[in-house]
């Protein structure tokens, strides 16, 4: 067994309850002496927290190529420090965070008084594919390397994860979001994430191939969902509930929309609630060349408009003219302006009945226990 599992940033000592030289991947379980003060390298072996433990997240956790986090059901990280508190899992990295419907595992502020943006949030990059960078980037929080050609690549498993008051912000142009998940790779389990009061985007899918299912966004202060930068994967189980701009928002390369390989998604099972206030951002806006969407059962309750684009997309607008998107089985509710701002066109979806994420514009039952 080596003696170095990790490389603390401040001066501080790992207890170890259990290890066992013998074991191909050996776990470590303990924390750190001084819990007030959680931060540092996990550069090998899996560090397996302990949920009596209330961790105080005081700087940067990264979790390096060949290390792995796991996070028991029941573990609360109380974080400060801004933007300088985050966890990042690197590419070969793994983190496996393993709440229960009545046991979260609840990522939150540390403050008496928490206000969205306290602290960053979540970022997981992996090797999947990207449009950015010519298929490898610097991502925007943690400047980690995400990107590559292992689009089943693997970094582990979120589930029954709550993210609150996340969003610190850097530059008006960059910000945490509540999870970001940077090339993620479809042999990674997203699912069951709910962002609270975040200051930026809840969740954001910045290309890759994962699939992330049973998420909801509360009270972001950008977007609900958003995703971008040749995302090719599945969505279902949204439920989106005061986003401050749109509740979804998809595009695929912010520097070209025509940009390859394109985002590609299928997204069903989706309820949009009081967001897009704007008309301007629509409940979905489709944005930056859009890609090429499937989606299905999307209700859509509250805010000005449903479906928002920019007069000036010429690549969305041709995706959209071209019949390139199937879009059907979408029910508005309460819309205050219009269905569609941005074009004249409403073939590139159909109207019909649907519950949405479960149960229209109320919390679906799959959120019950977990969220707030």
């Amino acid at each position: 067994m080596k003696n170095s599992i990790l490389s603390i940033i401040a001066v501080a000592t790992l207890i170890l309850t259990s290890c066992s030289s013998t074991d191909e991947d050996p776990i470590f379980t303990g924390y750190i002496l001084n819990p007030t003060d959680f931060k540092g390298t996990i550069n090998e072996g899996n560090i397996q927290l302990d949920a009596a433990v209330t961790y105080n997240l005081t700087g940067a956790l990264i979790v390096e190529d060949g290390a792995k986090l796991t996070i028991p059901a029941g573990t609360k990280i109380a974080a400060s420090g801004g933007t300088n508190a985050y966890i990042a899992v690197a590419q070969g990295g793994q983190i496996f965070v393993n709440g229960t419907a009545n046991n979260p595992v609840v990522m939150t502020s540390s403050k008496t008084s928490p206000a969205a943006g306290d602290w960053g949030g979540l970022v997981i990059c992996g090797k999947a594919r990207t449009n950015k960078g010519g298929g490898t980037a610097s991502a925007e929080v943690s400047s980690l390397f995400y990107g590559g050609t292992e689009n089943t690549d693997n970094s582990g498993s979120v589930r029954y994860l709550r993210l609150e008051y996340t969003g610190a912000e850097f530059t008006a142009d960059k910000q945490f979001n509540g999870l970001s998940l940077f090339g993620v790779g479809s042999g990674t389990t997203i699912e069951y994430v709910q962002s609270f009061k975040g200051k930026d985007d809840g969740v954001e899918f910045f290309g890759g191939t994962v699939t992330g299912k049973y998420l909801v966004s509360t009270e972001s202060g950008d977007d609900g969902i958003d995703f971008a930068d040749g995302w090719n994967g599945t969505g279902e189980f949204w439920y989106v509930i005061d986003a401050a701009k749109a509740g979804i928002e998809g595009s695929n390369n912010g520097d070209d929309g025509n940009a390859t390989p394109a985002t590609t998604v299928n997204i069903s099972k989706v309820s949009i609630v009081n967001s897009g206030t704007s008309k301007d951002e629509g409940a979905i806006y489709m944005k930056e060349g859009t890609g090429v969407w499937t989606a299905s059962n999307i209700f859509i309750s509250g805010g000005a408009s449903g479906f928002f684009m920019k007069s000036s997309d010429a690549v969305t607008l041709k995706h959209i003219t071209d019949g390139d998107h199937s879009i059907s089985l979408v029910q508005f509710s309460d819309i205050t302006a219009e269905k569609v701002n941005g074009t004249t066109s409403t073939s590139f979806f159909s109207e019909g009945a649907t519950t949405g994420a479960g149960s229209g514009a109320t919390l679906p039952s799959w959120a019950n226990g977990w969220t707030r």
